[in-house]
């Protein structure tokens, strides 16, 4: 790919030691492609209160990984996504025909999906071998996965544009944007969707156990400290870019695992802003 090979000329040229490694520059590529999506999409989940949706959808990777498996997929990667995207649609389904408590719901799917997953996986002692999606690795990124990611990103930029304000308005008064016109179950539905994809696709990259957590964080510091929404979503995609590349490069010297410690980065930026709004409000 042209953009690729380029991007490699280009960051090869920075004096430091790590642009020399072909691993770090498709890493340093694809932690700027995933996240300003985690950014524009964790706003979403923080204002809809939808932290622990998005931690049913990255540990149903587990039973997604299972069900590849069982047919014989070299690469699991659309039976996750297959099975993310009927989840959240289910789930959706489920919030807007049923007055049972939402969290009642997601904590049995929760339950039932990873132990189904595990149940399936540790047959004859194979679980082991996965382990490697719990934590993920960005290092592993190939150009192909950069590929997808341009086109997601893409498509996420596109719908975000179209319909952004239609499902800001949704989340802030559901009411109101019935009176508009909006039709909200389509608008949650398309929103639904596209995180369960994004999630999954990054699950080998980030990793199953902290995926959620880089949703959140950013999109939490953000809100700490800014009054709009414009000011709210651009200071998560700051602070997330941020987190993405100071937590890669802080792994390459400390030897960590790198979606751990843009996590931990992502924490630290959230804890700042904390004190910083406590501050301006006092």
């Amino acid at each position: 790919m042209i953009i690729i090979e380029a991007w490699h000329r280009l960051i090869g040229l920075l004096p430091y030691d790590w642009a020399g490694y072909a691993f770090m520059r498709n890493a340093l590529l694809a932690v700027i492609l995933v996240t300003p999506l985690f950014a524009l999409l964790g706003t979403m989940v923080v204002n809809k209160r939808m932290v622990f949706f998005t931690d049913v959808l990255g540990h149903s990777a587990l039973t997604g990984i299972a069900i590849g498996v069982l047919l014989g997929f070299s690469d699991p990667t659309l039976p996750m996504i297959i099975l993310a995207v009927a989840l959240a649609v289910s789930i959706n389904l489920l919030k807007n025909v049923t007055r049972a408590d939402m969290d009642t719901i997601l904590g049995v799917l929760f339950a039932f999906i990873v132990a189904l997953g595990i149940v399936i996986l540790s047959r004859q002692g194979g679980f082991a071998k996965y382990t490697s999606y719990l934590i993920g690795d960005i290092l592993t990124v190939t150009p192909k996965q950069i590929g997808w990611l341009f086109l997601i990103a893409a498509v996420v930029l596109v719908y975000w544009y179209s319909l952004g304000n239609a499902m800001i308005l949704a989340c802030v008064n559901p009411s109101l944007a019935r009176s508009r016109k909006v039709n909200t179950f389509l608008i949650e539905t398309g929103f639904a969707i596209l995180l369960a994809v994004v999630v999954t696709v990054s699950i080998r990259l980030i990793g199953i156990l902290i995926i959620g957590s880089l949703l959140v964080l950013p999109a939490a510091a953000s809100r700490n400290f800014t009054r709009n929404v414009c000011a709210y979503t651009m200071w998560a995609v700051v602070i997330s870019i941020f987190s993405g590349i100071a937590g890669l490069i802080a792994s390459y010297y400390w030897g960590t695992a790198s979606g751990a410690t843009i996590v931990l980065i992502a924490a630290g930026c959230y804890v700042v802003s904390a004190l910083f709004g406590i501050r301006h409000r006092g």
